[in-house]
């Protein structure tokens, strides 16, 4: 009898359909079945011995939260026959109505949490404490999606569990050593991580939007030219990034797309109508770690009148020294033409990029200057200086690429300028493992008619060491604006576009931001994680309206 062995995730969401995640123990079809009647089938497919389907679900009622039951070759599969206790509460599907409120949790950096009663040496889980609360009430508020900004899934840092079970697998004492080699421990990584009773029906019920970012294939993964060279010329990195590749694309990727796109997607037919799909799956991940332009992994999600543009700053960098782009020349159009389309049509545009945009000054100006060292502008000496400073300080955010930053300072200022100008634009971030609101302004001009801010929340379920809580709250003093300055002038780089100031924060600490939208108005509300006698919970540290 076949098995669910992951999932279901619910994934894309609109008014009257839906798309349903699952992994599966063996070949069959897959079913949803809600209670108002509407449902949808779907085969699996074969990646690496693994099968998978992605089912749409068709005929939902908008504006209603419809329960489902997922099968397998016609058995009930979810909810499992022996849930956990307390029971969860059904899964739903919530078909958006005509309402003009949106609720939008993020956050990112979440490492997997431990079983259940076992010591969590990070703290709670910000996600799975959500679930807690959602489960208790589950007349509650909950949100309408979750975006996920990466570091989904770590896989150069894994849990004791996961090292006992590589060692149980292969010679730890080979490269990568407890870092995950191919896709079947990439598998092992999402079980960990999504298998949690509490997050797993969470993800069953609350429709996710994802996008990766560096631990998901690999610590400052692309951070320059050097970098991908020297990984390159290791035995083990050509089937560790294939394989985060391949893994992305199933576990989270293809949830990201709406059916129209999954329809038109030449791979998303190769891998299904294939006995197995690993090899159309592999050429296409070669393809896109060879040459970032052969794919675009950054998505638009419209919810009402919220425009969601998820950027790939990760994987479509162009790392030549004396071209270096946050994106490619496509994927910079790509954005432009989202950002733009159908001005007036949206009253709120979220631009989604795990690696912020506004860091603190010292960074940022550390940043521009190490770019300008690593190119080359200060001889031989102060380039290799540059880029054993880039590796070891993570000095590779959107201050890394002085042109990428005043390009998006410009693009927003654009799109939020002029009679159709939206309330808010927002970019959403992780990657820091702290919270921060920062808000710019354009000097020597009129700034834009939408109020502009940087709203970075992280990590969801990570470790903050005291040296890195020290060294962001200098970041953002007025002695280090002043030394930042010192970094600037030596580089030679001209003034960036706008100037910002920290307007919230810096928060630490596990931890979850929720947008509400309704019509042109907007309130940011962070929670943090807290352990009490009553159990663990969500505590509101900041309520801010953000619309002017």
């Amino acid at each position: 009898m076949a098995a669910l062995r992951l999932g279901p995730l619910l994934r894309y969401v609109d008014g009257s359909s839906a798309t349903v995640w699952v992994e599966t123990s063996r070949p069959g079809t897959a079913e949803v079945r809600c209670a108002d009647g509407s449902g949808g089938t779907a085969g699996t497919f074969q990646v690496a011995g693994h099968h998978y389907a992605l089912v749409r679900v068709t005929g939902l009622t908008p504006g209603t939260a419809t329960p489902y039951e997922v099968f397998l070759d016609g058995a009930r599969v979810w909810p499992p026959a022996e849930g956990p206790s307390p029971p969860l509460p059904p899964s739903v599907i919530p078909a958006p109505g005509t309402g003009d409120r949106v609720r939008i949790a993020f956050g990112s950096c979440r490492w997997a949490s431990p079983p259940a009663g076992g010591h969590d040496p990070v703290g709670p889980d910000a996600l799975d404490t959500l679930a807690g609360r959602v489960v208790a009430d589950p007349d509650a508020e909950r949100p309408d999606v979750l975006l996920l900004l990466g570091d989904q899934v770590y896989a150069d840092e894994t849990s004791d569990a996961t090292r006992a079970w590589l060692a149980a697998r292969r010679d730890l004492n080979d490269p990568p050593g407890d870092q995950v080699a191919d896709y079947e421990e990439y598998t092992r990584l999402y079980y960990e991580s999504w298998l949690d009773p509490r997050v797993r029906w969470l993800l069953s019920t609350v429709p996710s939007c994802m996008i990766f970012d560096d631990h998901d294939v690999i610590d400052d993964w692309n951070t320059s030219a050097s970098w991908v060279e020297d990984m390159r010329a290791t035995s083990w990195w050509r089937e560790r990034v294939l394989s985060g590749l391949m893994s992305y694309w199933v576990h989270q990727h293809l949830g990201n797309l709406s059916p129209a796109e999954l329809a038109a997607d030449p791979l998303y037919a190769a891998v299904r109508e294939s006995p197995d799909g690993t090899d159309a799956l592999r050429a296409f991940a070669s393809r896109a770690e060879a040459d970032a332009a052969t794919v675009r992994w950054s998505y638009r999600r419209d919810f009402g009148r919220v425009r969601l543009l998820m950027v790939d700053s990760r994987a479509a960098r162009v790392l030549a020294e004396d071209e270096r782009s946050m994106l490619d020349p496509g994927e910079a159009a790509w954005l432009r033409e989202q950002v733009l389309d159908g001005r007036g049509s949206y009253d709120h545009l979220l631009v989604g990029t795990s690696l912020p945009w506004l860091l603190p000054h010292l960074v940022h100006d550390v940043e521009g200057w190490s770019s300008v060292l690593c190119r080359g502008d200060k001889g031989a000496r102060w380039a290799r200086l540059g880029e054993r400073l880039r590796r070891a300080a993570d000095l590779e955010h959107w201050a890394a690429f002085p042109e990428s930053f005043a390009d998006l300072a410009e693009l927003i200022a654009e799109a939020g300028t002029g009679p159709e100008a939206p309330a808010t634009v927002c970019v959403l971030s992780g990657d820091v493992h702290h919270a921060y609101v920062a808000e710019p302004s354009w000097p020597g001009r009129a700034g834009p008619d939408a109020r502009v801010v940087q709203l970075t929340c992280s990590p969801v379920h990570n470790s903050i060491p005291l040296s890195m809580r020290l060294g962001f709250r200098f970041g953002w003093s007025a002695a280090a604006r002043w030394l930042g300055r010192v970094f600037a002038r030596h580089s030679g780089l001209a003034r960036p576009p706008v100037t910002w100031r920290k307007t919230g924060g810096p928060w630490f600490g596990n931890q979850l931001m929720t947008l509400t939208t309704r019509g042109r108005s907007a309130v940011l509300r962070l929670e943090h994680t807290r352990e009490d006698p009553a159990g663990t919970r969500l505590r509101t540290v900041a309520e801010t309206p953000l619309s002017r």
